[in-house]
């Protein structure tokens, strides 16, 4: 299975600012829409299906992110994901905005995600079948911080520039 998962979208007008740059609080919604489909079509993951399913569901806990580069108004981005850590309650995934030929990084984001008994709100546990899928899809990175692995990104987007 694939640990880096990838998708293009096509950054649309209505979520831009005056600058025709995409508005800092919609970087949040191309990650998170972007993951959600990559999940489903590499994984077999509908979270939906499973929130109604099974009664769990995953909820945002925390995001950090960095505004490397604007993207601009209909400019096509190649959006990375994958699963940096994870635990029986919580996932760490990285997202990570390209130019569409991935010279360019324009943000990345670390989103903490805490499985959630939707019935009464309570943190609860991974099921052991996804307990296996997060092990065979886990991609860790050498950083200790958010900022740190921000660093790192921005100095390999930099060489691939020179």
């Amino acid at each position: 299975m694939e640990k880096i998962l990838r998708s293009e979208r096509l950054i649309r007008f209505q979520d831009c600012d005056p600058f025709n740059h995409l508005n800092n609080a919609r970087y949040l919604d191309y990650f998170i829409n972007a993951r959600e489909d990559q999940v489903q079509e590499h994984y077999n993951l509908a979270i939906y299906d499973y929130a109604k399913i099974s009664g769990k569901g995953w909820v945002v806990a925390s995001n950090q992110i960095s505004y490397i580069r604007p993207a601009t108004t209909m400019e096509t981005v190649l959006i990375e994901s994958q699963l940096v850590q994870f635990t029986n309650k919580w996932l760490l995934v990285e997202c990570r905005m390209w130019d569409k030929n991935q010279t360019e990084l324009k943000s990345v984001m670390w989103t903490k995600l805490m499985q959630v008994d939707l019935k009464n709100g309570g943190i609860t546990t991974h099921s052991d079948e996804h307990m296996q899928l997060f092990e065979s899809v886990h991609a860790p990175v050498e950083a200790g911080s958010f900022e740190e692995r921000s660093m790192q990104l921005i100095k390999q987007s930099k060489a691939v520039k020179a």
